[in-house]
């Protein structure tokens, strides 16, 4: 029988104008965007979180801590890649990765497939087992007004 695992990963943060907005790897067009430490992609971040619970490792703040000034502005996709190689390391791969991004902006729908393709790249599976939705807080919470975004991802390993 395959040992499949299953990781649940989840990451909030505001949004702030003026502040570039990286999705799932993706610099997208938006008066605002994410305000983190490093690059602020709530999608990678949450990705990171999803593959490193389902492999019984550490979580993102654990192995990059905020207040690690190597971490300020840093690119979440170099996050992925360390998450990976621990992956690795334990025998795993990523089977499937499942992305809700709960936004009100930026629209992602014009994204998606970019956004698919570059989850699909930076955790080594295939683009068809990688699917991206995004919701509306239909004008409800700091998401609805449009002061937050937030993404929950499921990764597969196996």
């Amino acid at each position: 029988m395959t040992d499949l695992r299953i990781g649940l990963g989840i990451d909030l943060h505001r949004l702030e104008p003026g502040r570039p907005c990286v999705l799932a790897g993706v610099l997208i067009d938006c008066e605002r965007g994410p305000q983190a430490v490093s690059d602020g992609d709530v999608v990678l971040h949450a990705a990171v979180d999803a593959v490193l619970g389902a492999a019984g490792l550490d979580d993102l703040g654990t192995l990059f801590p905020e207040n690690d000034p190597k971490n300020r502005g840093r690119d979440s996709a170099e996050f992925c890649a360390r998450a990976m190689e621990l992956v690795r390391e334990k025998g795993l791969s990523v089977r499937s990765i499942d992305v809700v991004v709960e936004t009100e902006l930026p629209r992602l729908k014009p994204h998606r497939a970019a956004m698919r393709a570059r989850l699909a790249q930076l955790f080594a599976v295939d683009p068809d087992r990688v699917n991206l939705k995004g919701k509306s807080a239909e004008g409800l919470d700091a998401i609805g007004n449009q002061l937050a975004i937030r993404a929950t991802v499921v990764a597969l390993l196996g």
